[in-house]
């Protein structure tokens, strides 16, 4: 039992308000426990916090207030404070930061709000109508279960008036009723499917590990349509029946609704949903849920790592190779490795599910620190699909046309057998650059050092960093020529427009995450091409992320070099994982299915390896070119943005820290910069950037903090410290 406080006794409470410091405060009357999330008064505000322990008294007492009351929320245990700790601490983020992480839904301090809800009552209407027998035959089969007015009236087919009618007459009863209720039990016997020998061997694998009520991780390794999920609900069905929660994490929202849907299959309820599409009633009701024990599965983004779970047992993170797991602004962390952290501090398992593992994962299971489980085959008849390299230095192809003589072929023999094929791009808009034929210029952002892309769909230029857009002018901004203006290169909208060209019989559909106003629009759209409503797919990277379109037989990538420029440390080892991820779109179901790939470098080492599919020698060479430059996972690096209204004063800022690298020199880490960041101004901020590297077993944060602590930020300079950047813009 965590400690607890008598009324009156001093307490040190975090709250989520930017203070570097606890707050002492009285203990409210009735006391309270450590962990206790609480009301306190901050100046003339209200704020919450949590109580973290007694408080240090080191003030004249008299002034220190008390407590106003206890929010009637479970307390935070003391394995949730450890993980906010230990996480803040390895990303350099100060708690109060960490804090809001953990306390992400609105209304906590709220009373529990009520709706209305409908069930069968006892009088009869008095005069019977269609619409009225519908309403009482479905309150009848759904026995003594309640719905709200929205769930009876679209059940039953009727507007919601003809339900209210019922209610005056007595034959349906209208009661008042807690918004914020249990989900529905979920059983691990339900429907389990037939898993093949080595499904089966995999399945066996997690479910000791679940059942030793130990840390352990597993590398989940299996090629694309292995069924690693069917083998991982065999995990999360051993966490149930443990009486323990689990936390499955997917890269993308679009990928919810067809997972859950499986989830509903596999265990006869739906389980709790958490990430950006959910509403703000549903977050609170879901936080509270999960804080009672009442949620036993939830599905997620990387901020369900930081819900208040009970009895965690399981976390799961699908496709864990994925860049979408690295929190990029605010707090910089990657759910992966906080995956692996909270796990070890609660003694639970994870499984890293991918076709393609990162780097880092394959290393740790290959030093024996994950347990690697591999799925080597496609389950059912689906194989594998057959990868070939179309060279474009070979093909007779216009300057401004992108689908080659070759891939048209191909998808026009799909057509003809009402197959699908998948145009791939990994460029979102119309074209990624504007230029003036009169004087040459790019069109850029007034606000960032990036060029504007076109967006014909929304007949504007938006900026990719800052999301700032403006209507497509008639003239150039720079030379004011008129009818001088031309796209360079090609995005999903523009491919579209060559493919109604070249195929004007095809249905085409475009998957690009900016086309759609809502995770809704977009997840009806995916579920409609699954269910055949398109013959030609073009889209971007979200494609690649675990979709299931059992038609597609076809993956045509247009641009396979596209990932290889630049000077990205994990250039390589990403091309390679986005190239396999989005061949593996195709032949999943009986028909067999064939990529190619579009490349003007075929003997390229990377399109070599993802041809020959030789994953195990392409990951020992990536680990040796970073052994041998002693980069991760073979080293640490951590990078620094400075930013700032005026350049000098940042590259003033930049250059006094690389002077000052004495804490960084003791521990053997170099200093590399200051230099401009590959995009130098975002949103009207210079950008100046600092890398730091460090042999793999000092520690850095340490020697970080005291570097960064030798200088006050004065001003708008700010400051942002990436441990582990994935990301070097």
């Amino acid at each position: 039992m965590q400690g607890f406080f008598e009324e009156n006794a001093l307490v040190a409470v975090q709250t989520t308000q930017p203070l570097d410091r606890l707050l002492d405060y009285r203990a409210p009357e009735g006391g309270c426990h450590q962990g206790a999330f609480v009301e306190v008064p901050l100046g003339p505000r209200k704020v919450i916090g949590v109580v973290w322990g007694p408080g240090r008294g080191d003030f004249d007492y008299s002034k220190i207030r008390q407590v106003i009351r206890v929010l009637d929320v479970a307390p935070m245990r003391e394995e949730m404070r450890a993980f906010l700790e230990r996480a803040g601490a390895y990303t350099l983020t100060p708690m109060n930061a960490m804090l809001r992480l953990a306390t992400r839904a609105p209304g906590l301090g709220d009373p529990p709000s009520m709706q209305k809800i409908y069930r069968l009552g006892e009088g009869e209407p008095p005069r019977m109508t269609d619409a009225r027998r519908r309403v009482l035959d479905t309150c009848r089969e759904v026995g003594g279960l309640s719905l709200t007015l929205k769930e009876l009236a679209e059940a039953a087919g009727v507007t919601t008036s003809v339900v209210k009618g019922l209610v005056k007459s007595g034959a349906v009863r209208e009661e008042q009723t807690p918004r914020d209720t249990a989900f529905a039990m979920l059983d691990p016997d339900h429907g389990g499917k037939a898993l093949t020998e080595d499904q089966q061997a995999a399945a066996q694998v997690l479910q000791k590990g679940q059942a030793s009520h130990a840390y352990n991780t597993v590398l989940l390794k299996g090629v694309t349509g292995s069924g690693k999920t069917e083998v991982y609900l065999e995990a999360v069905a051993e966490a149930l029946r443990q009486g323990r929660q689990a936390l499955v994490l997917l890269p993308e929202i679009a990928l919810t609704a067809e997972f859950l849907t499986r989830i509903e299959a596999r265990f006869g309820a739906k389980p709790a949903e958490w990430h950006s599409g959910v509403t703000m009633t549903e977050r609170r009701r879901v936080w509270r849920m999960i804080a009672q024990g009442q949620a036993q599965v939830v599905v997620g983004a990387r901020s369900a790592l930081f819900l208040p779970f009970q009895r965690l047992g399981l976390v799961v993170v699908d496709e864990e190779h994925d860049t979408s797991y690295k929190q990029d602004d605010g707090v910089l962390y990657n759910a992966r490795d906080m995956a692996v952290l909270r796990a070890s501090i609660l003694g639970a398992q994870v499984v890293l599910a991918s076709a393609t593992p990162s780097l880092e994962s394959w290393n740790n299971a290959e030093a024996g620190k994950y347990q690697r489980v591999i799925l080597a085959s496609r389950y059912g008849p689906a194989v594998l699909p057959e990868m070939r390299a179309i060279d474009m230095r070979r093909e007779d192809l216009p300057s401004n046309r992108w689908i080659s003589p070759s891939l048209k072929h191909a998808v026009t023999a799909r057509m003809q057998r009402q197959e699908q094929s998948l145009l791939f791009i990994n460029r979102r808009g119309y074209a990624p650059v504007t230029l003036c034929r009169a004087c040459g210029q790019q069109i850029g952002c007034d606000d960032c050092d990036a060029r504007m892309v076109e967006h014909r769909f929304l007949k504007r230029l938006v900026c990719h960093q800052c999301g700032e857009s403006k209507p497509m002018p008639e003239t150039c901004p720079s030379c004011g020529a008129e009818d001088r203006l031309a796209p360079v290169g090609p995005g999903v909208e523009r491919l579209a427009e060559e493919a109604q060209e070249l195929f004007p019989d095809a249905r085409i559909a475009v998957l690009s995450s900016d086309l759609y106003g809502t995770a809704r629009e977009l997840k009806g759209q995916i579920e409609a091409i699954a269910a055949g409503a398109a013959d030609i797919i073009i889209g971007t990277q979200l494609v690649a992320k675990g979709h299931n379109f059992p038609l597609l037989t076809l993956v045509g990538v247009i641009d396979a070099d596209l990932g290889l420029q630049g000077s990205d440390l994990r250039a390589a080892e990403r091309t390679f994982q986005l190239m396999r991820q989005v061949a593996g779109r195709a032949g999943r179901s009986e028909k067999p299915g064939q990529a190619l790939l579009q490349t003007f470098q075929p003997e390229h080492p990377v399109i070599r390896a993802i041809l020959a599919g030789d994953e195990e020698a392409f990951w020992k060479a990536e680990l040796d070119e970073r052994r041998s430059a002693t980069m991760p996972p073979f080293g640490r690096l951590a990078g620094v943005i400075l930013s700032g209204e005026d350049a000098a004063k940042v590259f003033d800022l930049g250059n006094h820290l690389a002077r000052h690298d004495a804490p960084l020199r003791r521990v053997g880490a170099t200093i590399y910069g200051p230099a401009p960041a590959p995009i130098a101004r975002v949103r009207g901020r210079h950008r100046v950037r600092l890398l730091i590297k460090a042999p793999k077993d000092v520690m850095l944060q340490r020697a970080l903090a005291e570097w960064a602590g030798q200088v006050q930020l004065k001003g708008d300079l700010r400051m942002s410290i990436d441990i582990d950047p994935q990301s070097f813009f």
